[in-house]
């Protein structure tokens, strides 16, 4: 154990464990050896989201370091990328967050825009650094590969999927969502047309693994007319399938948890190939082209540029709805486009995936997700956070960014402003950042009754999209932001 790491259990009253071999790749068998869930150890200093995520997450901390590098925070923002690249040295790809549970599943790979905007900032600042590139570009290259390998990939489309490898319940749900997995076998039962292989029957009191899930008790109850006890049968013991868990964790894998996105509760998450999991393997597969370029390694360039087109032809083929004009995810199980309208449709506009005219007619459908406080993630309310009526800084900023690539400048603005004035309304108001928002209420109140119900305060990538876009602001609408604040704030002395 190295010496610094021995000084951390004295400065930091803590337990240091030395983790499986295993650990040295994603899987269930190092997350399942390790009894007593923890920390796992990165190098160099990093921002945390907040509220109770005091960890280092995958795709939060693109967005953190995107408001890092606009505020000048070369340094700490390298040392989260270094820390990135730790995790997929010693870890064996960007993990969800560094925690031990977590050693079954990453998040959307935003690793390649981190590597290229530090190294920009870094070099704009005359401190260019190739060695560091080219160890960036090795990792990155490793990290990349865990997503077009089974069990990765989604069937035969050429497109690649969402999948965690792990069993059963997720920890983190079972540890801060009190109730929400018997929740969702309420949901199941009361809704006929919801797949019911999963929930799975049981014989009355048989017992299963504490990995398999926990097992509800159906009864068959008399109606209380009176003040009485009232008397039940049990009818059948009933559990969550396999297949359900699989589908749970995969959506906690994307991000989006919890939406109805891939199904009721994300259950179907590992049957598609999702717009924003490949438009982010297509901007990484053009980053890596343009890393090799940079480094001299003109093979490796050609097979990256090979790679992107032929990962664009087939998100072409399969997640583009001509007759909609809309981008959307494709169930390659029962082989069909889905009818979901999410935000992620314009993801493809962000990684430059679009045509000009694809472009046009996805603006269009801005009336579908454009509310007083920013875009909704979907038109859909089902209770999930990821859902109708929430606007969250990310999808903010890939949608601004994404219109703004195309020339839609004066949408981009509308859509900035609405966003950036309902937080910094909020703020005035209370005095916090938080990780979402009400984007018809325009305020930070919630009620989201699928998974964890808090609106977490601090929020990273609240505060780094915030900065991002307030830079891509027209200085007039700078101008009113700051001037509408101002005489808010006196009104309320």
């Amino acid at each position: 154990m190295p010496e610094s790491v021995k000084q951390l259990e004295t400065r930091c009253k803590i337990q240091v464990r030395s983790l499986p071999p295993s650990a040295g790749h994603l899987g269930t068998s190092a997350a399942q050896s390790i009894d007593l869930p923890g920390l796992l150890y990165l190098e160099n200093r990093y921002v945390v989201p907040g509220g109770r995520f005091n960890e280092m997450y995958g795709w939060d901390s693109y967005f953190i370091i995107v408001g890092l590098l606009r505020e000048g925070r070369r340094d700490l923002a390298q040392d989260m990328v270094n820390n990135f690249l730790f995790e997929v040295e010693h870890y064996g790809a960007v993990l969800n967050a560094n925690r031990t549970y977590y050693l079954t599943r990453s998040q959307p790979p935003f690793l390649t825009s981190m590597i290229l905007g530090v190294y920009g900032a870094q070099k704009a600042a005359g401190h260019e650094d190739r060695k560091w590139l080219e160890k960036a570009y090795q990792l990155a290259v490793k990290d990349h590969s865990l997503w077009i390998a089974e069990p990765h990939l989604a069937g035969s489309t050429g497109l690649s999927r969402y999948f965690d490898f792990g069993d059963g319940p997720a920890p983190e749900s079972v540890k801060d969502e009190t109730g929400h997995y018997r929740e969702v076998v309420a949901y199941i039962l009361a809704h006929p047309e919801v797949d019911q292989s999963l929930v799975v029957r049981k014989a009355i009191g048989q017992t299963a693994s504490p990995s398999a899930g926990a097992t509800y008790s159906l009864q068959i109850c008399d109606v209380a007319r009176m003040m009485g006890k009232t008397d039940c049968t049990v009818a059948s013991d009933v559990a969550l399938s396999a297949d359900f868990y699989k589908g749970d964790r995969s959506m906690r894998e994307s991000g989006y948890d919890i939406s109805f996105r891939f199904g009721p509760y994300g259950a179907g998450t590992h049957h598609f190939a999702p717009v924003c999991l490949n438009s982010l393997l297509y901007k990484s597969e053009k980053d890596l082209d343009e890393i090799s370029k940079i480094l001299g390694h003109k093979e490796d360039a050609e097979q990256w540029q090979k790679r992107a087109e032929e990962r664009k032809a087939a998100i072409q083929k399969y997640l583009w709805n001509a007759q909609r004009g809309l981008f959307v995810d494709y169930d390659f199980v029962d082989q069909a486009q889905s009818s979901y309208d999410y935000v992620t449709t314009f993801f493809p506009l962000w990684a430059g995936i679009a045509t000009p005219e694809q472009a046009q007619a996805l603006v269009k459908h801005l009336p579908t997700f454009e509310q007083p406080g920013g875009l909704v993630m979907s038109p859909h309310e089902t209770g999930g956070q990821w859902d109708f009526p929430y606007a969250w800084a990310p999808d903010q900023l890939i949608a601004d960014e994404g219109l703004r690539k195309y020339g839609f400048n004066k949408e981009a603005d509308r859509l900035s402003y609405e966003f950036l004035s309902a937080v910094a309304e909020n703020f005035r108001r209370d005095g916090t950042i938080r990780e979402k928002y009400n984007a018809v209420t325009r305020s930070s109140e919630t009620q989201v009754t699928a998974g964890y119900h808090m609106n977490i305060v601090g929020f990273g990538w609240t505060n780094g999209v915030f900065l991002e876009l307030l830079h891509d602001l027209p200085a007039e609408l700078v101008h009113k932001l700051a001037s509408e604040q101002s005489s808010s704030a006196a009104a309320t002395h």
